[in-house]
């Protein structure tokens, strides 16, 4: 039987927390969510915490053995810039601070594969760090400050850095939701030839393999995370498209320069009004970007995938957009072997 843990989950209200803090409860750990927000699945296991604040997340970590590390400040335009420093890098340091105090020796966190930027290829755990953002910047700034910590003390800490990759599914309102959303809307065009890879992650695959995280012994544990085989976003968007119903948008595809051009001019728009717009340079780059990363380490580690990768995008696109509209829903693949 695996040993069972008292888990500090910080940032544990999010989607992905949500997520975990069911499958650890089911598993028979003791949570506490340490957040700023309220936690609408768990209200009643959430203390008001700021990863920013040493005595805040003091008192939330004071009865635990584990920390988990969801907090972040993540999306494309969060503004000041600083709060991605604020968040992401003086809340490793606080964390770090609180686990020396407590002698809590396990902590898991969640970084990105935004730390490696965009290279060629396929990277994998060893690639240099080349982010090209503030959020790739501080995860990698992150994952510094808790290797200081680890280092301290190697024989007796364990420190796991999981790098996921785009995470999707029900609930989320990330990049895999609006591409959804824009094809079940007829506002999608697809930009560039479409033969560029995606590594996905499914938000159950990912809570599933934290939770495997917790059974690794003492050392430095760090993995890419993503559901594969990747796919391209032809196959992606046809999935899609076939999911609901809808006539295949690939076959009109816009040069990937006028799509950039565009972005741009939505970016100048949403300068002077002052209001977020569903496209943006960055959003037109990522999406014609070949963003496939390798994930061996995690299958090396005895873990398998819960859910396949489409049948995960079929659960996904019916919660979305067929359930709600009482459409008739064909049966998903069989889950992953």
């Amino acid at each position: 039987m695996p040993s069972l843990h008292k888990i500090a989950l910080l940032g544990g209200s999010g989607f992905i927390g949500s997520r975990l803090t069911s499958d650890l409860l089911y598993q028979g750990h003791d949570v506490t969510i340490a957040d700023i927000a309220p936690s609408p699945s768990y209200p009643d296991l959430r203390i008001n915490a700021d990863v920013r604040e040493y005595e805040s997340l003091l008192a939330a970590c004071s009865e635990c053995d584990t920390i988990i590390n969801l907090a972040a400040a993540h999306r494309d335009n969060v503004r000041p810039i600083s709060l991605y420093y604020d968040t992401n890098v003086t809340g490793a340091r606080m964390t770090c601070a609180v686990a020396e105090k407590l002698g809590i020796n396990r902590i898991v966190f969640t970084s990105s594969v935004a730390v490696y930027g965009h290279q060629h290829g396929e990277p994998d755990e060893t690639a240099s760090h080349m982010p090209i953002n503030p959020y790739g910047e501080t995860k990698s700034q992150a994952e510094n400050v808790f290797r200081e910590w680890f280092e301290k003390s190697p024989e007796t800490r364990s420190l796991v850095i999981v790098r996921p990759s785009v995470v999707f599914g029900p609930t989320n309102r990330g990049n895999v939701h609006t591409l959804m959303d824009q094809i079940v809307k007829g506002r999608f065009l697809m930009v560039g030839d479409g033969e560029n890879k995606k590594s996905m992650a499914y938000v159950g695959n990912v809570s599933a393999f934290l939770t495997h995280a917790l059974s690794f012994g003492n050392g430095y544990h760090v993995f890419n995370y993503a559901d594969k085989p990747d796919m391209t976003m032809n196959r992606l968007v046809n999935l899609i498209c076939e999911r609901t119903n809808r006539p295949s948008v690939t076959r009109i595809k816009m040069p990937k320069i006028l799509g950039l051009g565009a972005g741009l001019a939505f970016d100048v728009v949403s300068r002077f009004t002052g209001k977020t717009l569903p496209i943006s340079r960055i959003r037109v780059e990522k999406f014609c970007a070949n963003t496939a990363f390798k994930a061996d380490r995690v299958r090396q580690s005895g873990f398998t995938p819960p859910t396949a990768i489409e049948d995960a995008l079929i659960q996904t696109i019916d919660a979305e957009f067929k359930q709600q509209s009482g459409e008739s829903i064909v049966p998903p693949l069989k889950a992953a072997r």
